[in-house]
């Protein structure tokens, strides 16, 4: 069998998730951000186009590069603060534990993110197998995204600091862009690297609990389920009961 390549993968993991979690008669459905996501929306999609998805059916983004596949994909765009209660959420993650925690925020959108995960019924996590680790902070090293109010983040640095952070930098745009990355609610973001983290949910309430965070990339108890396409075209499926499935 061939190796799949690590943009394969995505899209195997993708469409498996798709496949097995979308509901038949779903009627708003969150859609979150980063390069899995993409083929997710290419499957839902087809799926629509083949009369599987309900016209009615509702999509919601977690930020602008959603936005606009739920646009350009002819799907219906509706607004998180519309519609509150969603039956499922597609998304994205940059490593996911063997709990199924996650850091999320590597697009810089996780404010938005975990406000459609955690309005969903089911939220269900799509990834290669990059990202399939055993303790967050082991694989992923470019550090928790922590949304911040830009005022704050010299003092939130600060604090990161004190609390053992190995790494902590206020995240900057591009070449093109002179000064921080500005997220889609107007924040800057700061990546703090804690390595191998032994306690992710205490970490993550020490982070919110700072003064001028607005969000933290730690996605805890959160996901019913993680899909990772793997090298060899197979899918490991994590469940939050500890169960694990891998499909060939």
């Amino acid at each position: 069998m061939a190796t799949l390549t690590v943009e394969d993968a995505k899209k195997l993991a993708a469409y498996t998730a798709i496949d097995t979690h979308f509901p038949a008669d779903a009627k708003v459905v969150g859609i979150g951000s980063g390069s899995t996501v993409v083929y997710c929306v290419d499957r839902i999609v087809e799926k629509k186009a083949k009369g599987e998805i309900p016209d009615g059916c509702v999509f919601i983004p977690t930020g602008f590069q959603s936005k606009e596949l739920i646009i350009n994909g002819g799907l219906n765009l509706g607004a998180i603060d519309g519609y509150p209660v969603l039956d499922v959420a597609f998304d994205g993650a940059d490593e996911v534990d063997s709990d199924l925690n996650c850091i999320k925020g590597g697009g810089a959108c996780l404010f938005q993110e975990k406000l459609v995960a955690i309005c969903a019924k089911k939220f269900v996590l799509v990834a290669d197998y990059r990202k399939n680790s055993e303790k967050l902070g082991a694989q992923w090293i470019q550090g928790v995204p922590i949304e911040v109010v830009p005022l704050a983040h010299a003092k939130v640095s600060a604090d990161l600091k004190a609390m053992g952070a190995l790494n902590v930098t206020l995240r900057l745009g591009g070449k093109a862009k002179a000064g921080p990355v500005i997220t889609d609610n107007c924040n800057t973001i700061i990546d703090a690297h804690f390595g191998a983290i032994a306690d992710p949910v205490e970490l993550a309430t020490k982070i919110k609990m700072l003064v001028g965070v607005v969000e933290v990339g730690l996605f805890i108890q959160m996901a019913d389920a993680a899909y990772f396409g793997n090298e060899n075209g197979s899918v490991t499926a994590k469940f939050n009961d500890g169960s694990v499935k891998l499909i060939e």
